[in-house]
């Protein structure tokens, strides 16, 4: 088993755009996996290989990276920074030790970018940052850096200070050793003297480092404070230390595109990244688990993939114990016995065999597993653990899917229904309602993303369709002595059913109430279940646009039957009639969903957004600013919401992010709700 003390395990993360991906094909260029250096603009890198990926120049799922650097096995996770496609960037940590967070230095920290620093810091990971991009035409380091502080709230070690910018980006500034590294050729580094142009700057932000890192601990801070300086040996291991607890994180600047940083990144993630016997214990659904090879196996399945050869693979990390090749192993979720054969290393879609045992922070590929899926357990055949289930973000979009062909909704289900296994952030429903197909994700791009990879994969022609918004209506006022009278004779036995009924409106989501207040056996006893089952299941179908009526009592208080020809049926048909006529005497009101829609956005955009929000008929509840970031809360009704995701990106240039629940549901304005039961006229008529 490889040495676990110098084994790193880490993900590469931060927002969409920022190189993260280029900054994976450096590093592998740097290891010697690759002999030539991808782009992604050429879908030619190694993470990102899938067609989608290659046709929108980003990354849908993680990229697995495999290699070894001065040695050591790094084990490296590329993730998605697009929010349509980073719902499950909590499992991608998870399997970390640490996290690489690659900021640009043109756009500088994103609101994305605070969103992901928050996950990281809530799971406990230690961190450090690569502003990329340093030879863009508009690159500032300058402002990239203050954005840590100022907007990340973090504590930076700046470890090496850029020689020159945009495209005179030549070199860096080791502060540790106080020598310039200037960058020729294809990447090669060589040493010389510190330029006097930066030399003044390069001193104050050395001792500015100095001075963070002994702020983080109480014994090198009286240390400093006594003597003035600390040595070379007192700062590394300060560094060490308030990295691993989360006080202090070590900043690089590079230029991915021209392989410029790439051994620097790699160095820092060697020498100040835990290593996975550093982990704290995992947390399980009953117990905790150390991170060491000592203790009984167990293995989180973070991601699924599909290969068009090898059929599902199953990406792990080994949380504890030992994985070894062919061996019996229990999915402790589901109670399943599983086999595994080989052990797969990945880089991209190239794997590579194992024939050694595969320790604690390993991330290893399994292919062939029958009863597994993303977030289950592996163990030993007499394992107990279960790994808690990270939180995942909500789902923010809906749409419905058809067929080209009619009929063929079974197929179109089943093709989609296998995207589900790989994406755990896709949900598949039928809506009893519409009886529509609906694919739920984290924005229009993922779903739209989605149903291609589906269409490809299983020769299956799918239509996207905005979905129905789930209308609901109401009664306004109440109805008093209703009857519901179904009489029919047709030779033979025949049908009859009688009832009195009063329907009164109740609160906002108190639901609907039956009162049974039959007294002397008018209606017997049996028959007045079958009342209340007609009232429902036309309350299920609406009367105003075909929308289900909510929030409703109904009081049965008489009626007269017959003892040969009532029946359930006949009751059930009466207080459907009794239902209807009801809602013609009563005033009913159409209801809408509204959902809490919470964007953020950098301050230069706050007002086009609430303006944007307030002409979607939404209420600013208000707003909150952070060095930068404007946070905007607005109830907003959903038939606004449909397609917000690519309105806001082109209204923010890609900087803004917003998530939505629902709240509550409102009555519909008359206007709205005049063009709501047209529509449903026109489709009734239609139909």
């Amino acid at each position: 088993m490889p040495d676990l003390k110098t084994q790193r395990t880490y993900a590469l993360v931060g927002h969409g755009g920022s190189g993260k991906t280029t900054v994976a094909e450096m590093l592998l260029f740097n290891a010697g996996v690759i002999n030539r250096l991808g782009k992604v603009e050429e879908g030619s890198t190694v993470l990102d290989y899938e067609p989608e990926e290659i046709k929108r120049r980003g990354s849908t799922q993680p990229g697995i990276a495999t290699f070894k650097w001065k040695k050591n096995d790094h084990f490296l996770i590329d993730t998605p920074g697009d929010s349509n496609f980073s719902g499950d960037l909590s499992y991608s940590l998870t399997a970390a030790d640490g996290a690489v967070l690659v900021i640009d230095a043109v756009d500088g920290v994103k609101p994305q970018t605070r969103k992901v620093w928050q996950m990281i810091q809530g799971m406990g990971l230690p961190a450090m940052i690569v502003i990329n991009k340093m030879d863009r035409d508009r690159a500032e380091f300058d402002t990239a850096f203050a954005g840590i502080s100022d907007a990340l709230g973090a504590r930076p070690a700046l470890l090496y200070y850029p020689v020159g910018s945009k495209e005179d980006f030549r070199g860096v500034v080791d502060m540790m050793s106080g020598k310039a590294l200037m960058f020729g050729a294809d990447g090669a580094v060589s040493e010389e003297a510190i330029p006097d142009e930066v030399a003044d700057e390069v001193e104050a932000l050395r001792e500015a480092m100095i001075e963070n890192i002994a702020e983080s601990d109480e014994e090198l801070m009286e240390k400093y404070l006594e003597e003035g300086q600390l040595s070379p040996e007192d700062i590394t291991r300060g560094l060490q230390a308030g990295v691993a607890v989360g006080e202090l994180v070590p900043v690089v600047v590079a230029s991915a595109l021209n392989n410029q940083g790439g051994q620097m990144i790699l160095d820092t993630v060697q020498s100040l990244l835990p290593d996975p016997l550093a982990h704290k214990a995992w947390e399980g659904e009953e117990g905790e688990r150390a991170s060491s090879p000592d203790e009984p196996l167990a293995c989180f399945v973070f991601k699924t993939l599909a290969d068009p050869f090898a059929g599902q693979l199953t990406v792990v990390r080994v949380l504890s114990g030992e994985l070894k090749p062919d061996s019996a192993l229990l999915n402790a979720s589901n109670g399943e016995k599983e086999r595994v054969g080989q052990l797969l290393l990945m880089n991209g879609k190239e794997q590579v065999q194992s024939k050694t045992p595969m320790g604690p922070g390993s991330i290893v590929t399994l292919a062939k597993l029958k009863n597994t899926s993303t977030g289950d357990t592996l163990t030993a055949e007499k394992g107990s653990f279960v790994l808690k289930r990270p939180e995942m973000s909500p789902q923010l979009i809906t749409f419905a899917l058809a067929p080209a062909e009619k009929g063929d909704e079974d197929k179109v289900y089943a093709a989609v229904g296998k995207l589900l296994d790989e994406d755990i952030t896709l949900t598949l429903s039928r809506d009893e309602e519409s009886g529509d197909i609906l694919l739920s994700g984290m924005g229009q791009n993922h779903i739209e993303v989605s149903v291609e990879k589906a269409k490809r994969r299983y020769k299956t022609e799918i239509l996207l369709k905005t979905p129905k918004v789930p209308y609901r209506e109401t009664f306004k006022t109440g109805a008093r002595e209703i009857q519901g009278r179904h009489k029919k004779q047709s030779g033979g036995r025949g049908q009859f059913g009688d009832c009195w009924i009063h329907v009164a409106p109740r609160g906002s989501g108190e639901g609907y109430e039956f009162v049974d207040q039959v007294v002397g056996g008018s209606i017997p006893r049996q028959f007045i279940p079958a009342v209340d089952k007609g009232i429902q299941e036309s309350a299920a179908r609406g009367v105003l646009a075909g929308y289900q009526v909510i929030d409703f009592q109904v009081t049965l208080y008489d009626g007269t039957y017959h003892s040969v020809d009532s029946s359930e049926m006949a009751f059930k048909v009466a207080g459907s009639l009794a239902f209807k006529k009801a809602c013609e005497k009563a005033k009913m009101a159409l209801l809408e969903p509204i959902m809490l829609v919470t964007v953020a956005v950098p301050d230069s955009f706050m007002g086009d957004v609430i303006g944007d929000l307030s002409s979607r008929r939404g209420k600013v509840l208000g707003s909150d600013s952070q060095a930068g970031i404007t946070e905007v809360k607005a109830h907003v009704p959903m038939a606004e919401m449909l397609k917000y995701a690519p309105d806001l990106n082109s209204m923010t240039g890609g900087q803004g992010t917003f998530f939505m629940e629902f709240a509550s549901y409102e009555e519909c304005p008359p206007q709205e709700a005049e063009k709501v039961i047209a529509a449903h006229r026109k489709g009734s008529e239609d139909e």
